[in-house]
């Protein structure tokens, strides 16, 4: 599990959607083809101003798609680490596979607030 990673959200939104239900032989095969530029993620829900291509057009009927490449490699070394995971606790490789994936945004700083002492001073007049 990762928190308060430095990647965009969109990005691993529409890349955490595109391996969602997948082995995970083949899911961590498609990330390593994303990083190559061998395959495109399908942009569904985040695709303004995304252009189409070629190997977008197989996956989802829009054709809008990216090579989000460090999103890629932050899910793919996820995955080899859940993968380590199940290897300690003797579970088999070849059967796991992807049933929730869900990235979240971060929770930005607060802001400081103005105190009240600042703001009276501004509506004086002399």
């Amino acid at each position: 599990m990762g928190r308060d990673l430095r990647v965009h959200f969109k990005n691993t939104r529409e890349t955490a959607h595109a391996i969602r239900k997948l082995p995970l032989a083949k899911a961590k095969r498609y990330l390593e083809d994303v990083i190559a530029h061998k395959q495109a993620i399908p942009f569904r829900r985040f695709c303004g101003g995304v252009g189409r291509t070629a190997q977008a057009k197989g996956r989802h009927p829009n054709g809008q798609g990216r090579w989000p490449m460090k999103s890629a490699r932050f899910i793919l070394d996820l995955l080899k680490n859940a993968e380590s995971n199940a290897e300690v606790k003797g579970l088999d490789v070849d059967a796991l596979y992807i049933s929730h994936i869900q990235p979240e945004t971060q929770i930005a700083p607060s802001k400081p607030k103005k105190s009240q002492a600042i703001r009276s001073g501004q509506n004086e007049t002399y």
